[in-house]
């Protein structure tokens, strides 16, 4: 029986949990104008008591098109030359970003926003049946191999009620004592990395096993963090026997995007303004794809104002919801060739996975630009690939880059992932 410790866990620490679903219910009903004037609340707080902030914006009463962006790259300074009057190192809560964009850092919450990204969570997880108090998880995830880091994460682990899958080592040896998991516990859903979660579906389908069936408790699988490929959602489907649900969020903002029951992959608009602007920072018309920014409409600790996130993606509205149409990935992962060329890097991994999904041979793989024209594939298979597999890749390469393209093919027993264990499609070496 759960202990039912997560949300008295947050009461404890000072995270008014039950405040928060309350004023979260009421900004779930939020107009667009609702949500503008909250927004220009906020921008009016950072410039009334973050000395930051301001040294950023030049022009204090310009439009909203025209305040500044924030980069990842602002705000690698110490953190508390960034908090707002009033908020110190010991009074929020503080976090750290993985660094997969190549720029990370420390950033802050003021405690109510806080109660507040995990009230989004709770409410957006109950929509699929989960409670985060009584639902058993099964987290692939990675976790720090000693000390007090690694007891931090067992101690969430057991207030969150959730049973950690570490996915530093996936041998078949390991999968098996997965797989032996799910017999013996009563999960009610599976969340992580998706590769991970992938990975564990393929040796799942070697072993002839529909997940369901040998743990009857499972409702839903919901993953984060990567790519999930409509060919991946397919596997996962059949193999686990339950529904997938996709989430994007990160750890500076919380929630920015989940399905809902109906497969509407729904913006949260309800903490977060999201918009989305091309390369000269207007904004796009909707469903046009662009860098994707997001404003915090209740950090008054730490100014998150039309932050780059990072990504690429593109939003529109459907039966009455914003949703997410694309996500494309980050937006330093693009390919830069000689010919001018500039092409999104996952451009290259779904031109390689329909030659490799032809065949069942191939486990995971990722795409690196080595140097101005010459990519490596470096894949985990069963088996070599073949010289017609090779040819077959290399020239639909080709045809989306460059004839000249020199494809460079490495074969590898484990693919290696950053320090937080998320599996880049594409990376290039390329400065």
């Amino acid at each position: 029986m759960p202990l039912q410790l997560f949300r008295k866990s947050l009461q404890w620490q000072g995270y008014d949990l039950k405040k928060a679903h309350q004023v979260l219910a009421t900004a779930l009903k939020w107009t667009h104008e609702d949500r503008l004037r909250q927004r220009d609340l906020m921008v009016k707080h950072h410039l009334k008591t973050n000395a930051f902030y301001n040294t950023h914006v030049q022009e204090k009463n310009v439009p909203w098109e025209a305040l500044p962006i924030l980069t990842k790259a602002d705000l690698q300074q110490p953190l508390h030359q960034r908090l707002s009057k009033g908020y110190s190192t010991k009074n929020v809560f503080k976090g750290k970003t993985s660094g997969s964009s190549g720029h990370p850092f420390s950033f802050a919450k003021d405690k109510f926003c806080h109660a507040l990204t995990w009230a989004a969570f709770d409410h957006a997880y109950q929509q699929h049946g989960i409670d985060l108090d009584r639902s058993l998880e099964a987290r692939f995830y990675g976790i720090p191999s000693s000390g007090l880091p690694r007891f931090k994460e067992q101690l969430k682990d057991f207030v969150g009620n959730r049973h950690r899958f570490s996915i530093f080592n996936m041998s078949d040896g390991v999968l098996k004592g997965y797989l032996d998991r799910f017999r013996e516990s009563e999960y009610h859903y599976i969340n992580g990395y998706t590769s991970s979660i992938v990975l564990f579906a393929k040796y799942c389908q070697q072993q002839d096993v529909v997940l369901k069936e040998i743990c009857p408790s499972l409702k839903v699988c919901i993953v984060t963090s990567e790519m999930l490929f409509e060919d991946d959602r397919t596997l996962l489907e059949s193999v686990l026997g339950i529904p997938v649900i996709n989430e994007y969020g990160s750890s500076e903002t919380g929630l920015i995007a989940i399905q809902n029951a109906d497969g509407d992959f729904t913006l949260n608009n309800s903490t977060l303004f999201i918009e989305v602007v091309d390369d000269q920072n207007q904004p796009v018309p909707d469903g046009t794809v662009g860098k994707i920014l997001i404003t915090d409409l209740f950090n008054k600790a730490h100014p998150f104002i039309r932050y780059e996130i990072g990504d690429l993606g593109s939003i529109s509205t459907q039966n009455g919801f914003q949703v997410l149409m694309q996500l494309q990935g980050r937006t330093s992962d693009i390919a830069r060739l000689p010919n001018g060329k500039v092409i999104p890097g996952l451009t290259f991994y779904y031109v390689t996975k329909s030659v490799m999904s032809e065949s069942n041979n191939v486990i995971e793989f990722i795409i690196i630009q080595k140097k101005a024209l010459v990519f490596e594939v470096q894949y985990v298979a069963l088996q070599e690939l073949t010289a017609l597999e090779k040819e077959k890749i290399a020239k639909a390469m080709a045809t989306y880059a460059d004839a000249s393209i020199e494809i460079v093919f490495t074969r590898m027993e484990r693919l290696d992932r950053s320090k937080r264990d998320k599996l880049k499609q594409f990376m290039s070496d390329i400065s």
